[in-house]
């Protein structure tokens, strides 16, 4: 026994002399690790490699490290508008929103009236990124994304021509590539609105895989106003182009060749981008899609061998073929903003709308509000939103912060988008044939129609699930991954072995450290986890199971990559469940970083806790389905004990905090104020939105005189009379003298603004002309 003690402890001396002197660790262990490393290290195109290393990583490398460090997230700044930012939001955003109908949009126009047109071109709305001194509005990332989500509770035209100018577009690259005599020449007249412009990437054989487009363009000569001079004969054929039908600017984005070395060696210049008049000659534009009745301007646009000058390259010439760089680096701040924020006001509309809708109508004699059915629904459509408009506003502040952040901006895609479509169908479900009958008087049934275009969109769900979040963020968010594919590949073997040496025993000890880590918190619940004493006392526990959570995820991540190496690329489920870790974890967090923002309110704490819950419910979830799906069943064993030695932490909420979320959306109060803040409300009755403010209003105070009418009904005192039906029994109970006068005005008026709420609309029998609502009968109002 001693004697295999002193071998034990021998050995252990070696290892720890080995693994702490360098040379001998090179001579012993690294070198052969790092030849390994190189053979099996997949090859990465240029494309590939801009992309991955495009934009920034931020809090969420804090959740990839196994061991966030709260204060970080508390010290980001607290979102704020500026005043005329909230000037703009209460009066311009305002204004334009009451000028627009969306029926008439939809349905008789096919486009914006003219005047609302003018209006945001005049105000500036296509400018909100642009700087002043080239006559924008230079408003923050926060300012763009609460202008969006408000346009967005109001029509989804109106707020897609405004997001679009303000996303990835000629302006946003200009900004930050063009040349001063570009800048100069295009900004102010894109802040004006006298160039309306639009981008144009996908192509038909290239859409997800944008960089494959077989767009090209020759450098050659030819001649341009009245000389010869060296530029581009180029051939596109694009669609799906926001804008492109209207635009008078083109961003293009092409493969440049230049076989003739007119401009160096080099023959494939790579992806360029340019920008070109829509009036220029052999520019095809005009012709619209039809997406699904959202009515924003989509469309194709083509040309074949069109001559244009180097110039019309943003950055000019230098810029030749650093098109994809370029897109990748501006990409995620629009990503972070234009998605995130329009599903934000989809949902804020629906919660508002819904919820008074659940009080105002009624079934069996009881606000349809009441019943567990629809609590449920409106559980999720409450706490979903909560965590919708949470995570929009923490991941615009980060933009506002200069980050530039691409994996943050894929979660956010994806999540919101996909949590909003939960809303707007659960809203569906619950006011039923309300819903289903388009017309004036829908109010979600046209962005339920649309929401598969926001999930197609800028990169469409499944793939940037599948593929990105995790594919992207295990690389560019884990402390050694990207240093050692660096070092694997740096042109000097010597160098790259030393740097490779620091790195790759780097990260064996990170991950040790996460393996002990995430086992003590296991075993211990997490109680005993340090966190920051100043957070809110009810939140604690998500933070410690959140530090936890981190360090689990943290050995999982490098387990896969460990023991599946290349082909883990390749395995899309298992790395898309290893994205939803991450995800929820970042949802998670800014959803605590919300209540703590919003001042710790406790009538908000429910739907922070449903929020939370939901979200950590989803991450075991995604633990369970890497656990139950890892090729290696050996590793899995380990790995489930590792992950919940003592079982599963969190249920999905409870029907009692559904039920608290719930009874928030169907009474008014400054919670429900604040989750559905910069919702556009109209207050003329003969609007849907409007018609429903006002029934919720006046259905306020009415339970008690509600109960007298239901308590004379069981008196017998109205047997035989037809009128005691569910239409027109406050008639009747006052006939028989059940009700006051006053009482009866009181019921009689909500009945009005009732029957005005749950009215549908009816068309002439070929559905050809517009529809207008019949007036109510008068027999219908009791």
């Amino acid at each position: 026994m001693s004697t295999l003690l002193i071998l034990l402890a021998a050995l252990a001396i070696a290892a720890f002399i080995v693994l702490n002197s360098q040379p001998l660790r090179l001579a012993l262990l690294s070198r052969r690790i790092f030849d390994l490393y190189r053979k099996i290290l997949p090859q990465m195109s240029d494309t590939e490699r801009e992309a991955l290393e495009a934009g920034t990583v931020w809090w969420e490398s804090e959740l990839f490290r196994g061991k966030p460090q709260w204060s970080k997230l508390h010290a980001i700044p607290r979102p704020t508008l500026t005043q005329e930012e909230r000037d703009f939001l209460d009066n311009e955003v305002e204004t334009a929103c009451a000028m627009i109908d969306d029926w008439q949009v939809t349905h008789e126009l096919h486009d914006m009236p003219q005047p609302v047109w003018q209006y945001i071109k005049e105000n500036r709305f296509l400018s909100l990124i642009i700087p002043k001194e080239y006559g924008g509005r230079g408003f923050s990332a926060l300012a763009h994304s609460q202008i969006v989500t408000k346009l967005s509770t109001r029509n989804s035209a109106l707020s897609v021509t405004v997001m679009v100018p303000n996303s990835l577009g000629p302006a946003e690259l200009l900004l930050h590539y063009g040349t001063d005599e570009q800048k100069k020449h295009y900004l102010p007249r894109l802040a004006t609105g006298e160039d309306i412009p639009a981008f144009a990437l996908t192509s038909p054989w290239a859409g997800s895989d944008a960089a494959a487009i077989p767009d090209s363009g020759i450098v050659c000569k030819g001649e341009w106003q009245g000389r010869e001079v060296i530029g581009m004969r180029v051939t596109w054929d694009k669609r799906y182009i926001t804008l492109a039908p209207v635009c008078t600017l083109l961003g293009l984005a092409f493969r440049l060749y230049d076989p003739d070395g007119l401009l160096g060696n080099k023959k494939d210049l790579g992806i360029t981008c340019a920008l070109v008049p829509a009036s220029h000659p052999g520019v095809e534009t005009g012709r619209r899609h039809y997406p699904l009745d959202a009515m924003f301007m989509n469309g194709p646009t083509r040309g074949t061998d069109v001559f244009m000058p180097l110039e019309f390259i943003i950055g000019g010439a230098d810029m030749a073929g650093q098109g994809w760089r370029m897109l990748m680096e501006c990409l995620a701040a629009g990503r972070s903003i234009s998605l995130p924020s329009s599903f934000t006001g989809m949902a804020k509309m629906t919660t508002r709308a819904v919820g008074a809708y659940c009080l105002v109508r009624s079934q069996f004699r009881t606000p349809i509000g009441k019943f567990e059915g629809i609590e449920e629904a409106l559980a999720r459509i409450g706490g979903n939103t909560y965590l919708i408009d949470a995570a929009r506003t923490m991941t615009a502040t980060a933009v506002d912060l200069g980050e530039k952040p691409s994996v943050v901006s894929a979660i956010v895609k994806y999540h919101l988008t996909e949590r909003g479509r939960s809303v707007v169908n659960d809203g569906m479900d619950i006011i039923g044939g309300k819903g289903i009958c388009l017309g004036p008087q829908n109010f979600l049934g046209r962005a339920y129609q649309q929401i598969p275009v926001g999930i197609t969109v800028e990169g469409a769900n499944i793939l940037t699930r599948s593929l990105i979040i995790f594919g992207q963020g295990a690389i560019r968010c884990h402390p050694f991954v990207l240093a050692e594919m660096r070092a694997a590949q740096h042109p000097s073997r010597e160098q790259g072995l030393q740097d490779f040496d620091q790195a790759f025993w780097g990260h064996i000890r990170f991950t040790l450290g996460n393996v002990a880590r995430a086992l003590g918190h296991g075993l211990t619940g997490a109680r005993f986890v340090k966190i920051d004493t100043s957070v809110a006392p009810e939140m604690a526990r998500y933070y410690r199971q959140l530090t936890r959570f981190s360090s689990v995820f943290a050995v999982f991540a490098d387990t896969a990559m460990l023991v599946l190496g290349g082909s883990l690329k390749m395995r899309e489920r298992l790395s898309g469940r290893l994205g939803d870790i991450l995800s929820q974890m970042y949802l998670v967090s800014a959803t605590l970083k919300r209540f703590e923002d919003d001042g710790r309110h406790s009538a908000d704490a429910p739907l922070a806790h449903w929020a939370i819950q939901d979200a950590m419910h989803k991450l075991q979830e995604a633990f369970t389905g890497v656990l139950a799906n890892f090729p290696n069943r050996a590793v899995a064993a380990g790995l489930r004990m590792l992950a919940f030695p003592l079982g599963h932490p969190f249920a999905a909420p409870s029907d009692k905090l559904g039920q608290s979320v719930a009874r928030l959306l169907t009474s008014p109060s400054p919670t429900r104020d604040r989750l559905t803040h910069d919702c556009y409300v109209p207050h003329d009755v003969t609007e849907p939105i409007g018609a429903i403010e006002a029934a919720f209003a006046a259905s306020m105070g009415t339970a008690t005189i509600d109960a007298k009418i239901r308590q004379f009904e069981k008196s017998g005192k109205l047997a035989n009379n037809p009128a005691a039906n569910v239409r027109d029994i406050a008639q009747a109970v006052h006939a028989a003298g059940g009700i006051t006068d006053q009482e009866y005005a009181t019921i009689r008026h909500r009945n009005e603004l009732r029957d005005r709420v749950i009215a549908v609309d009816d068309f002439p029998f070929d559905l050809k002309s517009a529809a207008t609502q019949a007036p109510v009968p008068e027999r219908h109002i009791a």
